[in-house]
């Protein structure tokens, strides 16, 4: 008890802060990492880094030079390799815009917005008509909205259903919508290599899975065999959702600032990880 105390007399204040600052950066790094193939990866690092220290405790020097030249050769294929991880965290720290300022003075239009966006979804889910439907946060989409046609017109129910009737031009991809504007539509959009994703689900839930772990955004699918409604977020799918809980959703995404500390969003990612553990 003496030593430990003897020890402790010698921690200050920044040291505290040193380590409260390295254990948020591993957690932040651990959370980025979750359900993605860096996470495997991750983990044979740490059983890599295991045995050279077990291979220097017992004087192993061919292993060990064999394990740190391993390592040290592997830093640069790893940032080659998961350049997808990086450029997301670094996005994710470089986050400084708002979504109100997707539509500046205009906060009045906010419920309207979201009634036509639930509005054009309840229409083709009853239809069972596939839809997936990627709202714009703070992370920019323009590279996806450079694959598609460019709309640019306003939020409506009567665009969104036209844009995904069968057959037409449009309606093989994903819509990009930017506060009240709907950007672009038949846009190409990244798949996630998760897997945790269920088997049941296809492309287009793949790729709303795909778009949200790269970016801020929130990814709204309908299925056309069953006509379910489905969300993604941070990578995270929320499937059998109703419309009531759809625009309470979008209200909360698109209006951060009346958030009464029980986030849906939170709650639906809590209950969709739940699920799939």
């Amino acid at each position: 008890m003496h030593d430990l105390t003897h020890y402790l007399s010698f921690i200050n204040l920044r040291d505290i802060i040193d380590i409260a600052i390295v254990a948020i950066l591993i957690y932040f790094i651990l959370n980025l990492i979750r359900n993605t193939r860096a996470e495997q990866v991750f983990k044979g690092i740490i059983i890599l880094l295991a045995f050279m220290l077990i291979s220097q405790f017992f004087q192993l020097y061919t292993i060990n030079w064999i394990f740190s030249k391993l390592i040290t050769g592997g830093l640069l294929a790893l940032i080659i390799v998961f350049q997808p991880e990086l450029r997301r965290g670094l996005e994710f720290l470089g986050r400084t815009s708002s979504i109100k300022n997707n539509f500046g003075s205009d906060q009045e239009k906010i419920p309207a917005v979201v009634i036509e966006i639930c509005n054009a979804v309840g229409s083709l889910s009853r239809q069972k008509i596939g839809a997936l439907i990627i709202i714009e946060r703070k992370v920019g989409l323009t590279e996806i909205i450079e694959t598609g046609t460019k709309i640019n017109g306003n939020v409506s129910s009567g665009l969104l259903i036209n844009i995904f009737i069968p057959n037409t031009p449009l309606h093989d991809g994903a819509v990009i919508i930017k506060g009240p504007v709907v950007l672009a539509a038949a846009c190409f959009l990244p798949l996630s290599d998760s897997k945790a994703i269920s088997k049941e689900l296809g492309t287009r839930h793949r790729a709303g899975i795909g778009i949200s772990e790269r970016s801020d955004c929130l990814s709204i699918m309908v299925s056309e065999e069953t006509g379910q409604i489905s969300t993604a977020s941070d990578g995270v799918i929320s499937r059998y959702l109703d419309l009531e809980t759809l625009e309470q959703l979008l209200l909360e995404i698109y209006r951060p600032d009346i958030n009464d500390g029980s986030s849906i969003l939170n709650k639906l990612k809590k209950w969709s990880e739940g699920n799939e553990k």
